[in-house]
């Protein structure tokens, strides 16, 4: 105990974390690979990062075509990404079993999961070797998403209405409701 709180296990990391889908392949095989452990790392030009075991069926798709698709995933899509986290393409068609629908890439040849409200494109840039994971840094490409989604004033996404998913520490959660926006804590009240 250090000033009223516990010291922790050195492998507990900063949580909550997007629960994603990348897919990965090509147009002639393809495979979903569920990654919590990815986000932004550039804006200009825009990069985002996955950390994959090297041992996993995935990375060597990924190592081969040098491309994947990172696909944020929704509650409504949590059995599927769970599944997809603990079971090989090695030994399942994962798309088969998921029910996910595979979408042709628009400048990547590894498909996107159509029930995603939004996917990213990407080509690898660099893949870092860690230690029990591979950092692979990707360049965005292009960003798909759902056109419902989209604020047609401000070309935001909506988070809120997407109902995307979170993982922390072996569960999968919902993300809640907007509670403020960039620089609302300093803006001058009218």
């Amino acid at each position: 105990m250090l000033n009223g709180r516990e010291i922790w296990k050195p492998g507990t990391m900063a949580y909550p974390v997007p629960a994603v889908l990348v897919s990965c392949g090509n147009r002639d095989s393809s495979n979903l690979i569920t990654v919590a452990w990815t986000g932004t790392v550039c804006t200009d030009p825009a990069m985002l990062y996955i950390s994959v075991r090297p041992e996993r069926h995935s990375y060597n798709m990924i190592k081969e075509n040098m491309e994947f698709t990172v696909n944020l995933t929704t509650e409504a899509m949590a059995k599927a990404v769970d599944w997809c986290g603990v079971r090989s393409g090695r030994d399942y068609d994962k798309w088969q079993h998921t029910k996910l629908t595979p979408q042709p890439g628009h400048k990547v040849a590894c498909p996107y999961v159509k029930e995603s409200p939004l996917s990213i494109e990407c080509r690898v840039r660099e893949i870092m070797k860690l230690g029990s994971h591979d950092m692979i840094i990707g360049e965005v490409l292009d960003v798909l998403a759902d056109k419902e989604l989209i604020d047609p004033e401000t070309g935001a996404f909506d988070l809120g209405a997407a109902g995307l998913l979170a993982y922390s520490h072996g569960h999968y959660y919902g993300l809640g409701a907007e509670i403020g926006r960039f620089g609302w804590s300093v803006k001058k009240k009218e």
